[in-house]
């Protein structure tokens, strides 16, 4: 049977197995999928390990950065966000890697929330690699302007000017954001400590502006909680995302992307 695996540290918690297994399940292809905790200090070795039979694998925090080093080919999206989320032995043995992430992300806006990103002004929230992962894709939707707001504004800057080629793209401070957006995504970690990001509620349109925060929990978020006080017209977080990026890394390993709808609602019952 055809072996696949998440690889990251921690791992007892990730979903992915369960989503692979249903998307197995729901395509008729023949595969096992599991979770491998890695040291530290030697993703390197568990990855090599797995992969003298496995045949793909997707890697978590924190090993993406290393996972893009380690890929003999990325695709764009991948180059440009500077992590792998998702690597493929080919028929050669050499590694291709790629970054669902993005991808993942508009799709779960687009088609699943059925918000169209085309002509809108997006903010984003943090400039570490969730946000960079991001972008792109963001971008290649047609926004009429993507903002990269960080604490550190050097930070955003660095982002912005990265992808100043991938389309109407400007960075600022926390402390500089005042206008109101049709859409917020936080990219942030700070939904993870039960933090907010450092953002005046008039960023918000009362009935208007959707928020988007990429960490999901059983409970609402303390940044969508914080945003449905402020009058958002809807609050999301990242389950569907999830479910996404994997649809999107079992396309790229088998040839067929599953049907996501089913699937985020076993575990959307789940949680």
């Amino acid at each position: 049977m055809d072996r696949y695996a998440v690889i990251g540290n921690p791992i007892a918690h990730s979903k992915s197995p369960l989503i692979h297994g249903l998307f197995a399940q729901q395509t008729g292809e023949q595969l096992s999928y599991e979770a491998l905790l890695a040291p530290l200090n030697d993703f390197t070795g568990t990855l090599r390990t797995f992969l003298q039979e496995g045949l793909g694998v997707n890697v978590t925090v924190p090993f993406k950065e290393q996972a893009w080093a380690l890929a003999d080919s990325r695709t764009p999206a991948a180059e440009l966000a500077g992590a792998v989320n998702t690597l493929k032995r080919q028929a050669d043995g050499r590694l291709l890697g790629d970054n669902t992430d993005g991808k993942g992300l508009v799709r779960d806006i687009e088609h699943n929330a059925g918000f169209t990103l085309a002509g809108k002004r997006i903010l984003l929230l943090g400039a570490g690699g969730a946000a960079r992962g991001v972008i792109q894709p963001l971008l290649a939707a047609g926004p009429a302007q993507l903002c990269v707001a960080n604490r550190t504004v050097e930070k955003a800057e660095q982002l912005a000017m990265l992808f100043k080629d991938e389309g109407p793209i400007s960075a600022a401070g926390f402390d500089w954001l005042e206008e109101s957006v049709d859409l917020i995504i936080n990219a942030t970690s700070a939904s993870l400590d039960g933090r907010l990001p450092a953002i005046e509620p008039t960023l918000i349109q009362p009935g208007h502006t959707w928020c988007y925060d990429m960490m999901y929990a059983s409970e609402a978020t303390v940044f969508n909680r914080w945003a449905a006080a402020q009058g958002a017209a809807r609050c999301i977080d990242g389950l569907g995302m999830l479910v996404e990026q994997a649809a999107e890394a079992f396309a790229l390993w088998r040839g067929v992307r599953p049907d996501t709808g089913p699937v985020l609602a076993v575990l959307r019952q789940g949680s």
